[in-house]
């Protein structure tokens, strides 16, 4: 299936979906912060560059997003109208291994 945008509006639209310092992500970090929780974001040196990583708990944290996680009956997760296959498959590969973990 061709793409329905040229390369240039592809290349902007991909631009603007971030990894890092998103608005449920930013949440997240200011609660943790204020009740004394101290992190390293984003630690390269890790598999996966986990979102929070707590060094004294030898734990990480991986915030994700409605968009690529759909979750049940959530009002931001809409599915493309291209494509809607392959977004429908994607999203429930990415609700099984959320489940299975």
């Amino acid at each position: 299936m061709a793409d329905v945008h040229n390369k240039k509006t592809r290349s902007y639209n991909m631009s603007k979906i971030r990894s890092k310092g998103t608005k449920p992500e930013l949440i997240v970090r200011k609660f943790l912060f204020r009740n004394g929780f101290r992190y390293k974001p984003h630690d390269k040196m890790l598999p996966g560059k986990p979102d929070l990583v707590f060094p004294k708990y030898k734990t990480v944290v991986f915030i994700h997003g409605c968009f690529w996680h759909g979750h049940d009956g959530c009002k931001y997760f809409v599915v493309p109208k291209t494509c809607r296959k392959w977004w429908l498959d994607k999203k429930n590969i990415n609700t099984e291994e959320k489940k299975s973990k």
